[in-house]
């Protein structure tokens, strides 16, 4: 979304096209990602690769959003695409003051660590990309709910490699993004859970997760999968979090962990020009409250359309809802 601010945090002119998406113009941009969000008609949304200042990010729901929203964005020193949000402030179903917004540089977990990735010894160095946001939103009954926006490490690799440096680097992207699901896991979700302060209040965790259930190639090399690790241990089953979206696979698909109905990102793989489908985007939840995050969708077929057809210009993802009742 950076793309559609200047330095002075105002919309560019309509027929600029914005840097990343030379196919489109800010207009086309702008009416295409209002366009999903008011046809959807959410009463929360977690924004990944938001703008690099809140104040733009207001702008765009006070402007193209139907409704009244207050937003949030967690900014990340050197990083002009940041998670962040927006609540819908006009249906009365939140308090007078929505959400309570933590400042993710003032949190330890979410800053650079060290980590041991396969267990030789060998201490590597990582970081958030992008921090993530958090927030609680305060409902109009006086219960709270946390949500935890994440973008991490993506696997995709955008250039020309020889084979054996398209490999490394392969291996080193889903590394990092392990890491990152671990780190957050073992330092941030688990000791949410065993603080007496947060223990009782139901978590969200999603985002552009950058990995699905199950080993890829590189992953088999690993021994490990970036989601399954962000969602928890059989060993500590209480602290294990629900995916939204497994929980409305057919059940014959659940019975034999069959993802391929699931996806919410269509790309052309740059080996075999083919297109792939992949399941990355998430909605993970706390388990305190039993069934209070269901009806999980992944929005592909819109009013009159496809989204990909109508909202072309909208994202290279589909979105993701939920409904939360507590």
């Amino acid at each position: 979304m950076n793309d559609l601010f200047t330095a002075e945090h105002v919309y560019k002119a309509d027929d600029v096209k914005p840097f990343h998406t030379k196919s489109s113009t800010v207009k086309q941009r702008r009416n295409d990602l209002s366009g999903v969000i008011n046809e959807i008609q959410p009463d929360v949304v977690s924004v990944i690769e938001g703008p690099s200042d809140v104040e733009e990010l207001q702008l765009f729901f006070d402007t193209d959003v139907e409704g009244e929203w207050k937003a949030f964005l967690q900014k990340t020193k050197g990083s002009s695409q940041n998670n962040g949000g927006a609540v819908r402030i006009d249906t009365g179903k939140f308090a007078a003051e929505p959400f309570t917004f933590f400042e993710g540089n003032a949190i330890e977990s979410f800053l650079p660590f060290e980590f041991d990735t396969e267990d030789d010894g060998i201490v590597e160095k990582y970081k958030f990309e992008r921090i993530p946001s958090y927030v609680q939103l305060n409902l109009a009954n006086g219960k709270q709910f946390r949500m935890l926006g994440l973008h991490l490490k993506s696997k995709g690799i955008f250039q020309a490699l020889e084979w054996g440096a398209w490999w490394d680097k392969s291996v080193a992207n889903r590394k990092k993004l392990i890491a990152q699901a671990v780190h957050l896991r073992d330092a941030f979700i688990t000791p949410y859970f065993k603080s007496a302060d947060t223990k009782n209040i139901p978590l969200v965790v999603c985002g552009d997760i950058n990995d699905g259930p199950g080993f890829d190639a590189a992953e088999r090399k690993l021994l490990g999968s970036a989601i399954e690790k962000l969602m928890g241990t059989i060993w500590r089953p209480q602290f294990a979090l629900g995916n939204a979206l497994f929980d409305v696979l057919k059940e014959k698909d659940q019975d034999e962990l069959d993802f391929s109905s699931m996806f919410t990102t269509t790309f052309k793989d740059p080996l075999f020009g083919t297109y792939r489908k992949v399941w990355i985007d998430h909605v993970l939840y706390s388990r305190q409250i039993e069934n209070w995050v269901k009806d999980a969708q992944v929005h592909t077929d819109m009013e009159n359309g496809k989204i990909w057809s109508k909202y072309k210009h909208a994202s290279d993802h589909h979105p993701v809802s939920v409904i939360i009742e507590i």
